[in-house]
């Protein structure tokens, strides 16, 4: 039998509905939830492959105190103790929380509590202060509170999308479908995508502008100065709704011809926006990452805001600005008030009023009466001193944070940490001086709300491994010890019932979240609760789903304030450091890998760090396709990245993703180059223009490897299956966790080396700085015993090494070395893994790096839905394949999440030449394999 929970997706902010089944022998498998309404059973790559990820590899499964095993009483009393004597020697704002957009919003909603009703500050903030912090501060500054108008139904009604500093078909694939859905039934309808670089998200587009980054703000003034000049203004909204706007129109005209050269742009491929725009009244301007991560973040999506505002174009269907969340959870975190500015409820902390009200209903000792530190300031806080003791719960700021190593390296100075985490193994976890294990997606109950304000239900379907527990019951119980009332939380329910509670009270309006129709929410409710939009106020069985059509905006005279901006985009660059690096995500990964990469199929695309370098700057600097770039900035941080040449990147542009750890590449977090320059409203770091400078970095050697887990053939630590379930019922599967563990390289003091799962194993990309005795370093390195065979040869003259080893009929381990970067057939060599070699001969293929004759290699993977190959779609349309559709047909490539569907399109074009733009279609296999 199979035994079936709806629950909700963990990765981005489009909260997808996940059906997963569980077997009676333990197997678990994931689906989209036809019925919920944000994806209406699609998911992307990365939510399809969530049964992948749910190995224990890694796991925290016991409380660790200084690097050894200890019970939860004792762990959680000396996190109590430590807190309180902070307190009480340095004060309460000695201590800190930094949350995450992965929590539950009853995690967060505990822990916001905690620290600013009962410790007494407002030191807790979040890495959603790194995604959205400057749209919050763009929405409270022209509305009054922090509301998304619109709902994604909206993208589907509009005439014209408006995509800024979005890669929706990346970063939102299931959003992005709904989107070309919709343009396919609809031609008529128009795209726009405004974005540096040309993504894949630009092959949905009618117009890209290939914009100067930070260049939003002059484009965005000067629509505002061209939609006067149509007479496109709604001058009876305006009058009736707002304030400001001659202000706001004044400072666009001061900032004059200033425009053009802040934007890139010709005067042509403005103006063509212009039009569009002006003549089109059903307009969506979605925005995500590009404006909000910026100096000038918050400007931007008040230059946003002005344009919709101007035209009345909000609050309707079809109409308005939209801000998409990047993380699960971090419109929830914002409601309850998680960022160190804002209070629980959409209320405000300066606000005295507010402030009471709050202290009134939790029946709160010491309430916080002015705004915390935000992130970057947080962590500067630790590196000084003035933070004793720091809580980090689900997230990894030694890797996320910008200026990333000066935050390591307070992290590691910082008298106590405490870290709360389903993974051990993390950057950060590494440096706690308590670590407590959390339990993680399908172990954990709770809610999330996505980018539309739906809120939805993450239910549980497996056990939890070890003595791992909810975030929320860490926090309580801590609160608990210190001696604090009103944290004898025995569910989720119960927190997720007061947090509706508090949304209602004393709330006639004034606010625009209320979900206090669930105040009374009750066990089974909640356990059966259907997503559902906010605002669902007591006593109302239904309300609307958009804000502001007809004004009643949430400043005290109930008027919208236009934003007067005369921001010109910060020039950072010089001769030292003359191109600009801009970091972001790729397809199949999420934030540092943690969960993703526990699947060998998401990593099949895209398995190393690399950058994005237009071949211009390339052929300055000496750089070739796949070779090693080393990336240095002005701040001081250095990286070593694969080479990926494109004409998607504009010449003086680079790119760089944000995913890799200390954990899965040597040189490759990316936020050290990052420095901590932010926004100086919302606090939100600048990620996306940094001065660096790149050039090659010359190994001696560079291999490729693969090391097989422990056991026999199809066998080792698979994810979601019966084995592991089984093991989560018996203390022995510690012992098989130590055993998968054991298998994974020591490719330490490599200067170069990148690791991802493989099926059946690891795979890694090498580098060298001299050559060695390759058998020795690889029977060192893998950890092999002395029974292992080896096979292969080593030629001195051309340096080239290919070395196989063999325990009974398993392949256990193979390395592929040569003086340029090694041509190998990665994806198969690495199915290798999983194969039983009894027949001796067969082993000479592994030596070869390729399949024999008659055998399939499916070449670099281009969709990781259903792991199809560049070579199987290139003999597709050998065959006589012509569009996506007969690939998808014939492959079923592209017919899942459709974010490999540009891929598909421009291996179609350079087969058929039917394009120019064909230089760059595929990666190199040393990149995508």
């Amino acid at each position: 039998m199979t035994h079936e929970v709806k629950t909700t997706c963990p990765y981005c902010g489009v909260g997808c509905g996940v059906i997963a089944r569980v077997t009676d022998a333990g197997d678990v498998s994931v689906s989209g939830d036809p019925d919920h309404p944000a994806n209406f059973g699609r998911l992307c790559s990365k939510g399809s492959a969530l049964a992948e990820t749910l190995g224990l590899e890694g796991r925290a499964l016991d409380p660790i105190v200084q690097g050894k095993t200890t019970t939860w009483d004792e762990a959680l009393d000396l996190v109590a103790g430590r807190f309180q004597e902070t307190i009480a020697e340095y004060g309460p704002d000695s201590v800190a929380f930094y949350l995450s957009g992965q929590l539950l919003t009853e995690d967060y909603y505990v822990a916001n509590k905690l620290m600013k009703g009962f410790i007494g500050s407002a030191n807790i903030d979040t890495n959603s202060r790194l995604c959205m912090a400057s749209s919050v501060a763009g929405h409270r500054r022209a509305f009054g509170s922090d509301t998304v108008p619109g709902t994604y139904e909206d993208l589907e009604l509009a005439d014209l999308v408006v995509l800024v500093g979005s890669n929706m078909g990346w970063c939102h694939p299931v959003l992005y479908q709904r989107l070309a859905a919709a343009k396919a039934k609809r031609p008529g309808m128009k795209v726009v995508v405004i974005d540096p670089r040309r993504t894949a998200t630009s092959d949905l587009a009618d117009l890209h502008l290939s914009i100067a980054p930070d260049g939003d703000v002059a484009l965005f003034n000067e629509l505002l100065l061209s939609l006067m000049e149509q007479r496109k203004l709604d001058e009876g909204y305006i009058l009736g709704n707002t304030e400001g706007f001659e202000e706001a129109v004044a400072a666009a005209r001061r900032m004059g011809l200033a425009h053009a050269a802040a934007t890139g742009l010709s005067h042509e491929e403005r103006q063509a926006f212009f039009r569009l725009f002006g003549q089109t009244e059903k307009v969506v301007t979605c925005y995500s990452q590009g404006v909000n991560q910026s100096s000038i973040g918050t400007d931007k999506v008040n230059a946003i805001i002005n344009c919709h505002l101007a035209t009345g174009r909000i609050g309707r269907p079809g109409m308005g600005p939209f801000s998409l969340t990047g993380q699960p959870n971090a419109m929830g975190g914002r409601e309850v008030g998680g960022l160190a500015n804002m209070l629980a409820a959409h209320m405000v902390i300066e606000n005295p009023t507010h402030r009471e009200r709050v202290k009134r209903f939790w029946n709160a000792p010491a309430m916080a009466e002015k705004p915390g530190l935000k992130a970057v300031d947080m962590f500067e806080a630790v590196a000084d001193g003035r933070i004793k003791a720091l809580w980090i719960m689900s997230t990894n700021p030694v890797v996320s944070m910008p200026d990333a190593d000066r935050v390591k390296a307070a992290i590691e100075a910082c008298p106590f940490v405490v870290v709360s985490d389903m993974q051990a193994d993390t950057d950060t976890a590494r440096l706690a001086h308590v670590l407590l294990p959390a339990s993680g997606w399908g172990e954990k109950s709770g809610t999330v709300t996505n980018s539309e304000r739906r809120i939805s239900r993450q239910r549980p379907f497996l056990t939890p491994p070890g003595t791992a527990r909810p975030d929320w019951w860490h926090m309580a119980q801590v609160a608990q010890r210190m001696g604090f009332s009103g944290f004898d939380y025995t569910s989720p329910a119960e927190i997720f019932a007061e947090h509706a509670a508090l949304s209602g009270f004393e709330n006639d309006g004034e606010r625009d979240f209320d979900i206090s129709a669930h105040a009374g929410i009750d066990q089974a409710d909640y356990e059966a609760l259907s997503p559902f939009q906010w605002p669902q106020r007591h006593g109302q069985s239904r309300t609307t789903t958009r804000f502001f059509a007809k004004g009643s905006f949430y400043h005290a005279d109930r008027k919208a304030r236009f934003i007067a901006l005369e921001t010109a985009p910060p020039c950072r660059t010089d001769k030292a450091f003359p191109l600009v690096l801009n970091t972001g995500r790729v397809r199949d990964h999420w934030h540092t890998m943690t969960r993703t990469g526990k699947s060998a199929r998401l990593s099949a695309h895209l398995a190393e760090p690399f950058v994005e370098i237009h071949p211009r700057d390339a052929a300055g600097l000496g750089i070739a396709e796949a070779d090693l770039v080393q990336v240095e900035s002005a701040h001081g941080g250095a990286v070593i990245v694969r080479a990926l040449l494109t004409d998607r990147q504009k010449p003086g542009r680079l790119f760089i993703p944000m995913h890799w750890t200390g954990e899965t590449a040597a040189r490759a977090r990316i936020d050290s180059l990052v420095p901590a320059v932010t926004d100086a409203l919302s606090g939100q770091p600048a990620l996306k223009h940094v001065p660096v400078k790149a050039r090659r970095y010359q190994a001696a050697a560079y291999g490729f490897a693969i090391r097989a887990f422990p056991g026999k053939v199809g066998t080792g630590f698979p994810s979601g299956n019966a084995q592991e379930q089984r093991a989560r019922a018996f203390p022995c599967f510690r012992e098989t966790l130590k055993r998968s563990s054991a298998s994974k390289p020591d490719l330490k003091g490599l200067s170069y080396w990148a690791l991802a799962k493989a099926d059946g194993g690891y795979r890694a990309e090498l580098a060298f700085d001299a050559a060695v005795d390759w058998e020795d370093w690889a029977r060192e390195a893998f950890a092999l015993g002395k029974n292992a065979e080896m096979i292969g040869y080593h030629d001195a003259a051309s340096g080239d090494a290919r070395l196989a080893f063999f325990e009974e009929n398993r392949l256990v381990a193979a390395v592929f070395v040569s003086r340029q970067p090694v041509a190998v057939s990665r994806d198969w060599a690495s199915e290798q893994l999983a194969q039983d070699f009894s027949d001796r001969r067969a082993r000479l293929s592994v030596i070869a790096g390729r399949p024999g004759a008659g055998a399939v290699d499916r070449g670099a993977i281009v969709c990781a839905c259903f792991s199809v190959g560049v070579n199987q779609i290139t003999d597709c349309l050998r065959k006589g394949c012509t569009t996506v559709e007969d690939v998808g047909r014939q492959l079923s490539a592209g017919t899942n999440c459709g974010s490999c569907r540009t891929e598909i399109r421009r291996l179609i074009d350079k087969t058929y030449a039917s394009s120019s733009e064909t230089a760059s279609t595929s990666l190199p296999e040393s990149v995508s394999a």
